[in-house]
């Protein structure tokens, strides 16, 4: 018989947070109309703060406000592609015209597919590294330029991976990008932490939801036995993530910054005693060897992630 694992958390719908903390409060979030992210928007709405939801999609965006609404939250939506920090600054304005000065950045935009190094274009490396780290950057920047001179404080959450700390195999360009967004994390948070600006890391765990892409969906076994994959006995919900978001912004963690809080049921530091055999990238993702590919996977688009 198997032992328990951890309990399940409260039901969907519950905060673990008084009702009315974030009142008065205006949150970005990247991406906030899918996923993991519309999970922490949804809650920050049901907790009183007003949402942006920021997106190049704009299903994707509409979704972020309908979830923050039928919360009883308020929300707008702005197009943004985080990659240009002209389109930043014009989504960042569009958000504090509607619902005034941003107290709270949610950086969870992403872009990732699995794919072997060998095969990666240049165009793939550049796009998922620019989304992850560099939008994480350029709009971590704007709020901060925005409250600096008006002495107002603020946090910022980046959503990052374990695998930052691990490695990545088949997914170097993203994990690359994750451990820049880790070490960006820590240093914006001495660098800001004068001014009252809070830099934090929280990193998901296996979180299924209806808005996985195709690409990660399509990785071979992905769905099977996901509960026994991990020491807690369970997948996690995207609102366990969503609960720890709300509190990294929150007055209660008001002497926590530069930290990563992890999400993942233990699951990242397992290990074997004896470790299984070792099974090649190519043959996890069921590929071919390199050289009989008619072409190396330079062309693949990444997958929309949470932008």
């Amino acid at each position: 018989m198997s032992p328990p694992g951890l309990r399940q958390p409260p039901p969907l719908g519950t905060s673990a947070l008084s009702a009315g903390t974030y009142d008065g409060s205006v949150v970005i979030v990247t991406g906030g109309g899918t996923g993991l992210g519309k999970a922490i928007a949804t809650e920050f709405g049901r907790l009183g703060a007003s949402v942006g939801i920021l997106s190049r999609n704009e299903q994707h965006r509409a979704a972020g406000v309908v979830a923050v609404e039928e919360a009883g939250g308020r929300a707008m939506a702005a197009p943004c592609d985080i990659r240009d920090p002209d389109a930043i600054a014009t989504a960042f304005d569009a958000v504090e015209s509607e619902l005034g000065p941003i107290d709270i950045l949610v950086n969870n935009a992403a872009g990732n597919f699995p794919v072997p190094a060998e095969d990666m274009s240049p165009n793939a490396w550049r796009t998922v590294v620019d989304i992850v780290l560099n939008g994480t950057f350029l709009c971590s920047r704007d709020l901060a330029r925005r409250l600096i001179p008006a002495e107002r404080d603020g946090a910022i959450v980046n959503v990052g991976a374990s695998y930052a700390w691990t490695g990545g195999p088949g997914f170097a360009h993203s994990a690359a990008a994750k451990a820049g967004v880790k070490n960006l994390t820590e240093t914006l948070a001495v660098e800001w932490a004068p001014y009252g600006i809070r830099v934090n890391g929280l990193v998901p765990g296996l979180m299924p939801h209806e808005d996985e892409t195709a690409a990660i969906a399509a990785v071979p076994g992905k769905y099977e036995g996901q509960d026994s994959r991990v020491p807690a006995g369970r997948v996690g919900f995207p609102r366990e993530l969503a609960w720890a978001a709300t509190y990294l912004c929150s007055p209660y963690a008001t002497y926590i910054s530069g930290d990563s809080l992890v999400v993942d049921g233990a699951n990242w530091q397992r290990r074997h005693t004896v470790q299984p055999p070792f099974t090649p990238v190519r043959q996890q993702l069921n590929r071919p060897p390199f050289g009989e590919l008619a072409q190396p996977a330079s062309s693949a688009t990444p997958a929309k992630g949470s932008n």
